[in-house]
């Protein structure tokens, strides 16, 4: 599938009057996990269009390009105003986080197996365990909360235990900057970067405003813990992108990554009425897409295959289960953490690195960091945490039930030095 070959319609024919933008939610009690997912995604997705748009407009001086600008975020507003709606008002804020963290478990995975770079790779596979995590805190305060169980709204496609503890996440601010690739970068890498920065900062956005509207207090600040380290993944995933293209350019890569992720979502959604919707919006990006090109054309006089040289769609993105993977990532790297734009053995890390200066400030008082109060007290209720496991934690500091482990990763072990 090559999107430029493709007959786009006009923009104003692709804006819809309120009907065409209301859809029927899903059921949250029958509704497949990976269509939650990519709900999630694709909401983030048009999200990142809109902000990027923004930008965009507020850095050019052409009134001419600025309103073409408006039109397509205009239609890029409506797409999201209508996927939006397909997450049912029964389902709570809790449940709804479940999904996120499943996507950002299953998307990372998914995207660290298809980019062909290695430093790429690697930041995926880093920040995959942190969300890993996450997804375990957040069960079991809905558990403690709700008496739901998160393995039934992952489909048990997505195992729930620790992953590199919440607590041991949180860095100096210098050690989420990465190196960013360029225009040679293969486009599954640029496709894969693009996507998960999208998917991130929605994270974040959504952690961000829903901290304080949360009604317990612990939640509350389960929220803020965890926002903060979305804002670093966003921070980490975002110094990969490309800074050295124009605004165009990063228009057509962005119209171009939108294209490819409905058009996956079309190949892989199992529920009928929904897939008819992504085919619909694919439609409609194709017509955006278009416009970018001949934008790029009249403003630059540049041809879009100047950016993105074969236009021809990588395999589509499949939402599935990865727990070998996870599993395997967890085993090899957990007790890794952030060295500017490389990644480190805990244990092989000066004590006076910013690392630990950061976290004598953050975590100064273990006992308080909310992402270790939601497990201490799960234990406390139930006598042990809550996980949904296919077997054992691959890290034996990680096996406990009675108690969080709040060293693995954060604390150097000098026997444990350089052992992967």
């Amino acid at each position: 599938m090559n999107p430029f070959s493709e007959n786009p319609r006009k923009l104003n024919d692709m804006l819809m009057d309120w009907g065409q933008m209301y859809a029927a939610p899903y059921d949250k009690n029958a509704v497949d996990p990976y269509t939650r997912t990519r709900v999630i995604l694709m909401n983030g997705t048009e999200f990142e269009a809109v902000w990027f748009s923004h930008q965009f407009s507020r850095h050019c001086p052409d009134n001419e390009l600025r309103r073409q600008i408006a039109l397509i975020r205009r239609s890029e507003q409506q797409q999201q105003k209508l996927i939006s709606m397909l997450k049912p008002p029964d389902e709570t804020i809790l449940e709804h986080t479940i999904g996120y963290e499943q996507l950002a478990v299953d998307l990372t995975a998914g995207l660290a197996q298809m980019v062909p770079d290695e430093y790429v790779k690697k930041a995926l596979d880093f920040a995959l365990l942190e969300d890993f995590d996450h997804l375990y805190r957040y069960a079991n305060l809905l558990e403690m909360e709700s008496g739901v169980y998160a393995e039934n709204l992952v489909g048990r496609y997505t195992e729930i235990m620790p992953g590199r503890p919440t607590v041991s996440e949180h860095r100096y601010p210098f050690d989420s900057i990465k190196r960013h690739i360029d225009k040679d970068a293969a486009l599954m890498t640029k496709l894969a970067v693009g996507t998960i920065t999208a998917a991130e900062q929605q994270t974040m956005n959504f952690y961000m405003n829903t901290c304080g509207m949360y009604a317990s207090e612990l939640g509350r600040k389960l929220y803020q813990e965890i926002g903060m380290i979305e804002e670093q993944h966003v921070t980490h995933y975002g110094s990969l992108m490309d800074v050295n293209e124009t605004w165009l350019a990063c228009l057509l890569m962005h119209q171009y990554t939108e294209c490819w992720l409905y058009w996956s979502c079309a190949e892989t959604e199992t529920d009928m009425r929904i897939k008819k919707l992504w085919q619909k919006l694919f439609e409609q990006e194709i017509s955006h897409l278009h416009v970018a090109a001949q934008l790029l054309k009249k403003f630059e006089g540049r041809e879009w295959q100047q950016v993105i040289p074969n236009g021809e769609f990588p395999a589509p993105l499949q939402l599935k289960s990865n727990i070998p993977y996870v599993r395997e990532v967890l085993r090899l790297t957990v007790e890794e953490t952030a060295v500017r734009e490389s990644y480190e053995d805990v244990s092989q890390i000066k004590p006076d690195f910013d690392y630990f200066t950061y976290q004598q400030i953050v975590n100064r008082d273990l006992g308080a960091v909310p992402s270790h109060m939601v497990i201490e007290q799960s234990i406390a209720k139930n006598g042990q945490d809550y996980r949904w496991e296919t077997e054992k934690n691959p890290i034996a500091e990680l096996q406990n039930r009675k108690k969080d482990n709040t060293r693995v990763g954060r604390e150097p072990v000098p026997q444990m030095a350089g052992k992967r």
